[in-house]
């Protein structure tokens, strides 16, 4: 596992065991505010004897930005803490999340260890607030990865934790690509110092607004790709075709997984737009 302080507070640890999913540590002047933990229990539990031991705090809140199993599987070992999410995600653990964690249960022993944690505090709509000690966090709704995505803004460092809403390609295959464009275009002009993506690197402050409009460009070019797929006889071969690269995104990120997400998007937005020509 990597980690890297991106600033005085703010600590980020990537996964070297699953797709480099990435969580935070914040220290406050109060005690900890962990977002999003690890995919397997060894990574998260190194992370939580670094807060304790390390930085000689306590975790105080768990900031679910998803029910994804590789954002929220670790939350069950910071006990004592206050867990936050979108009242959604509250819901999809609490249905799908725990029908998965039975089944990596009944598969790895390493996961029998793990408990289902539902949030007991949820927010819908909007967005929230939470001031712990000297920091502001600013949590917000952003569907299109999935329908309970929110991202963290550490208002005083303006570091933002974008979750899945921003990650090496965009990926909505459990959520909208309607709504994932929507929620990438509300992340412009953000004046954010950092940006923590859910999978990959840090985006910098330089690269932010370029890194937003390559996702928006990867969408746009993904769309039409379809439709002109879907417009053709030939439309499943010419699903096939769509190449990552051809609507702008390497095929070499998260060591080459983005091919296989790729993949997924074309046939996710294939299926989305048949279903809306049915409708019209």
């Amino acid at each position: 596992m990597q980690r890297e302080r991106v600033a005085d507070d703010i600590y980020i640890f990537t996964s070297e065991l699953y797709a480099q999913v990435t969580a935070g540590v914040i220290v406050t002047s109060e005690g900890a505010v962990v977002i999003d933990t690890l995919a397997y229990p060894e990574e998260t539990l190194i992370m939580k004897r670094f807060i304790e031991s390390r930085l000689g705090t306590s975790v105080r809140y768990v900031i679910n930005t998803h029910f994804h199993a590789d954002h929220s599987t670790g939350t069950c070992f910071f006990k004592g803490a206050r867990v936050i999410s979108h009242a959604l995600c509250r819901d999809l653990l609490n249905t799908r999340g725990r029908d998965s964690l039975e089944k990596a249960k009944a598969s790895s022993h390493e996961m029998r260890e793990v408990e289902l944690i539902l949030p007991d505090m949820v927010f819908s709509g909007g967005g929230m607030s939470l001031h712990l000690g000297n920091k502001t966090f600013q949590l917000w709704s952003t569907p299109g990865h999935s329908p309970d995505s929110i991202v963290c803004l550490v208002k005083e460092e303006r570091v933002l934790f974008a979750a899945d809403t921003l990650m090496p390609i965009p990926y909505f295959v459990d959520g909208s690509y309607d709504d994932i464009l929507h929620s990438l275009q509300g992340l412009r002009n953000g004046n954010f110092e950092n940006v923590i993506q859910g999978h990959g690197e840090i985006i910098l402050r330089g690269e932010i607004e370029e890194r937003i409009q390559e996702d928006l460009d990867y969408l746009v070019k993904l769309r039409q790709a379809v439709d002109d797929a879907l417009a053709v006889s030939a439309t499943e071969k010419a699903l096939e075709q769509i190449d990552v690269e051809q609507c702008g995104k390497s095929r070499i990120l998260l060591n080459g997984a983005v091919s296989r997400l790729h993949r997924r998007n074309v046939m996710t937005l294939a299926a989305q737009r048949r279903e809306l020509e049915k409708q019209l």
